[in-house]
């Protein structure tokens, strides 16, 4: 079993908050957006990341980091990518990256919507944390954490880190 915990749109912004549930976490998703590389590196210190880059990410970030990735964890295969639309408007690289890897397990940022949803047609678990930065027009700032447990998603919770304009 992994615990996992899902975020997006850090905008080179990282705090407490962030920290203590990175620390619960056996693996830490980054959907992209990560802002300044120091914030992957704090991450990085704490725990397993997989991430890909955002269109904000600057060429320190994109060098280290994939556009689209596609990994397994216990036995769910994932995608993930930056800017991917959502169910059933995919834009056109996530549409044909599903159609292709068949992932179960679909995520994107770039949005700041958290968003959670099962998409019949394509039978994939679209995912968005929303935003975890403060950076943008969200309000509040969340993350997802989950488990997967062999071919199972479970126990799934929403973090609400508090409003985006709060300190």
């Amino acid at each position: 079993m992994k615990k996992i915990l899902l975020l997006s749109d850090t905008h080179s912004y990282i705090d407490k908050g962030i920290i203590k549930y990175a620390k619960q976490a056996d693996e830490i998703w980054h959907a992209g957006d990560i802002g300044k590389i120091d914030v992957f590196d704090e991450l990085e210190k704490i725990t397993k990341v997989r991430s890909v880059y955002g269109n904000i990410d600057d060429h320190v970030v994109r060098s280290t980091m994939k556009e689209i990735n596609t990994f397994m964890c216990e036995k769910v295969k994932v995608s993930m990518i930056h800017i991917g639309g959502k169910p059933p408007y995919y834009n056109k690289k996530s549409k044909p990256l599903i159609l292709r890897e068949r992932p179960k397990i679909f995520i994107c940022g770039h949005s700041h919507i958290l968003k959670v949803e099962y998409d019949k047609t394509n039978r994939v678990l679209f995912m968005n944390p929303g935003a975890a930065g403060r950076h943008g027009f969200h309000k509040k700032r969340t993350m997802i954490r989950f488990e997967i447990n062999q071919e199972k998603i479970e126990n799934m919770d929403i973090i609400e880190l508090g409003n985006r304009s709060s300190l």
